[in-house]
């Protein structure tokens, strides 16, 4: 209920905001009219009061009053901001938070405050990425581990190799007179007694016919006269029936710091390159 000073300075009420509204359209009042609430004891003018605030449009071109004007969550803007810098790892759960934070101003904004469309999408980007982020860790973490795990299975079937190598030297000695095949035919020499032509290639390098080298110092002699730690087949990228000594043989290893010798009695070793200098290469 509301009281009011007419043009004739007198008061008049309690009457209703219906009544004043219709009195204001028959022309009885106007902005300037005093109007009090009936619970209050200051008297205002009726253009001030906000339940009637649509009585008096703004004039076009103008902007409305604040306290009727809509404007954007800024707690939306950063959500978005935050779930679109998400890749980072470090904004996600920063969007996340935000965007629920937006969301509930919002609503409690009684339709001042807009942006629920850009909290949405900051928060969906920043679910987005942190559950990008929770494979990628893992993942991050496993990578070395089938890094390792793929070097180790490298090693052991070049291993295999020279074991498979050093066998097939033997098979040939048996059929031969007990003598070890010519250094530089030694490829074509034992070829027949390998059970594939992959053995003669090292998994690191397969686009090599063979990777390993015979020691020439071996060439035709006999298996008794020898001495079963001296070199036989060890890696190098010579190629083809390559033979030689130390000077054929790798610079660099091929299998974590270790390099990959068979000996004449027929093992195998993985050897550091301190312990290549004291292998024995003479029979």
């Amino acid at each position: 209920m509301y009281h009011i000073i007419g043009s004739d300075q007198k008061e008049y009420g309690p009457i209703s905001a219906a009544q004043i509204r219709q009195w204001f359209a028959e022309g009885r009042l106007h902005r300037a009219t005093a109007t009090r609430p009936a619970n209050e004891t200051e008297w205002k003018t009726l253009g001030t009061l906000a339940e009637f605030a649509d009585l008096f449009p703004p004039p076009p071109g103008l902007t409305p009053p604040k306290s009727l004007a809509t404007e954007n969550c800024g707690l939306a803007t950063w959500a978005l901001v935050c779930g679109a810098l998400g890749f980072t790892c470090l904004t996600a759960p920063v969007g996340l938070v935000l965007g629920f934070m937006a969301h509930s101003r919002i609503r409690q904004s009684g339709g001042r405050l807009t942006g629920s469309g850009m909290a949405t999408t900051g928060i969906v980007l920043s679910l987005i990425f942190m559950f990008l982020m929770l494979l990628a860790v893992p993942a991050a973490m496993l990578l070395p581990a089938l890094a390792k795990a793929k070097q180790k299975a490298q090693t052991i079937n070049c291993v295999n190799n020279l074991k498979q190598l050093g066998l097939a030297v033997r098979i040939y000695s048996t059929d031969n007179h007990d003598l070890f095949p010519p250094a530089e035919t030694w490829c074509g020499a034992i070829q027949t007694t390998v059970g594939s032509p992959k053995v003669f290639q090292c998994p690191v390098v397969r686009d090599q016919r063979c990777a390993y080298a015979f020691n020439a110092r071996l060439s035709g002699k006999k298996t008794d006269a020898v001495n079963p730690q001296t070199v036989l087949i060890f890696e190098s990228d010579a190629g083809w029936n390559a033979s030689g000594g130390p000077e054929v043989m790798l610079k660099s290893p091929r299998h974590a710091h270790r390099f990959i010798v068979g000996f004449a009695d027929g093992h195998v070793e993985q050897v550091t390159e301190t312990r290549l200098q004291q292998l024995r290469w003479d029979p």
